[in-house]
């Protein structure tokens, strides 16, 4: 099982020297060594027997005051809404079946002109919008998706729609409903490491991989896209706190959607030639998942992983403004609030006008938050993201 902490901490300057390139993370204002070195550094304008210091030095002491904050945020879905009782009509269900068991009323799917990279451009524009900052400024694109419209990935072909002229690194995560949470943190680190604005983009469209035809899945699942703007700032402006990751590849068999067998022509081999050879064209099954076994795993780790995340960054659960989970079910949401102890008025959830969009779901709903002004300039927000892998992992941060 990997582990991934978000409890950043650092060695003095002077021992970097006897370290041979360690790895490096970040908690606030302070990196951390792989070695397990528990000494924090608080950022100052002078270290301690810092007199003498190399350039390499130097920089470290520079990145360790970078800090990093959410300034945009921007959101787009697909035209075409279906509602449950739209589903009744292809499969044995109805609206209050699926509403009590879910919490969904409707989802969004692509269709017609809709495109996910088309929806993922517009919801990084309204993103960079309010955060004030030109396409030009952009340093990094982060594709946050399972269900890239490319084989080798979306992320660059959303920075030239953006029209960064600079040529910014663009790429993909591919972690389901947890990508935007680890596309955040990766975020975070890239600012640490000299970028001053990232965007991050969760876009997926699992409606292209849903059996429609399989009443227990495919009332889940919606399309949409959503963006965040992490841009550097002043370590004493800093806005993550701590955060909390985690996978288990032991959970692939309760949520996967894997590749087809590798069906090939066995005649070929008849003839001296290579057996099993050429494999046919690849393709992906439809969604599998174990309903059950999934809601088990998220209400017992995603609370676990909330409390280390808030343990780490020495907030307490009741000073927290908003609790932003992943929208995946309704009863998933209301058990770990209930466990936290947090009242459903500081609960968000748009769960019931879209689905489950997964890597889409967190920025989606934290962008209808803040533009209807629920969450506000200042406020801090607990987010846990959760799902396919399995790969799970927990936020605390301050948006503006």
């Amino acid at each position: 099982m990997a582990n991934t902490s978000g409890l950043f901490t650092a060695p003095s300057v002077p021992s970097l020297r006897r370290m041979n390139q360690p790895s490096i993370g970040i908690y606030r204002s302070g990196f951390c060594s792989s070695y397990g070195i528990s000494k924090r550094v608080f950022c100052s304008s002078t270290i301690e027997g810092a007199s003498g210091i190399s350039a390499s030095e130097s920089r470290v002491r520079r990145l360790v005051s970078q800090g990093c904050k959410l300034v945009g945020c921007g959101s787009a879905v697909p035209a075409l809404k279906i509602s449950n009782d739209d589903l009744s009509k292809i499969v044995d269900t109805n609206d209050e079946w699926i509403s009590v068991r879910t919490g969904i009323r409707n989802r969004r799917v692509i269709s017609g002109k809709d495109s996910l990279t088309g929806l993922s451009v517009e919801a990084a524009r309204k993103a960079l919008e309010m955060a004030q900052v030109d396409p030009d400024d952009v340093d990094l694109v982060l594709m946050c998706t399972s269900t890239p419209e490319d084989l080798f990935g979306t992320g660059p072909q959303i920075q030239k729609a953006l029209g960064c002229k600079g040529n910014p690194l663009a790429y993909d995560i591919t972690a389901a409903c947890s990508g935007f949470l680890l596309g955040l943190i990766s975020a975070a680190c890239h600012i640490r490491g000299g970028f001053k604005n990232v965007l991050v983009i969760g876009a997926d469209a699992l409606s292209r991989y849903v059996d429609w035809t399989d009443r227990g899945s495919c009332i889940l699942f919606g399309d949409a896209a959503g963006a965040v703007l992490l841009q550097a700032c002043d370590s004493e402006e800093d806005g993550l706190f701590g955060f909390d990751l985690h996978s288990d590849g032991d959970g692939l068999r309760h949520l996967n959607a894997s590749i087809k067998g590798n069906e090939t022509d066995h005649a070929i081999g008849t003839n001296g030639s290579v057996v099993d050879f050429p494999p046919r064209q690849a393709s992906y099954s439809c969604i599998q998942m174990n309903g059950k076994e999934v809601f088990r795993f998220a209400v017992q780790c995603v609370p676990q992983s909330i409390e280390s995340a808030l343990e780490k960054a020495g907030v307490t659960c009741s000073s927290i403004d908003w609790l932003l989970l992943h929208q995946a079910n309704q009863r998933i949401i209301d058990a770990v609030a209930n466990r936290l102890e947090v009242p459903q008025e500081r609960v968000i959830s748009n769960l019931a006008n879209y689905g489950n969009t997964s890597a889409a779901s967190i920025p989606l709903a934290l962008d209808e938050a803040v533009r209807s002004g629920k969450v506000k300039a200042g406020h801090t927000i607990a987010t846990a993201g959760f799902g396919a892998g399995l790969t799970w992992g927990s936020a605390i941060l301050r948006w503006g």
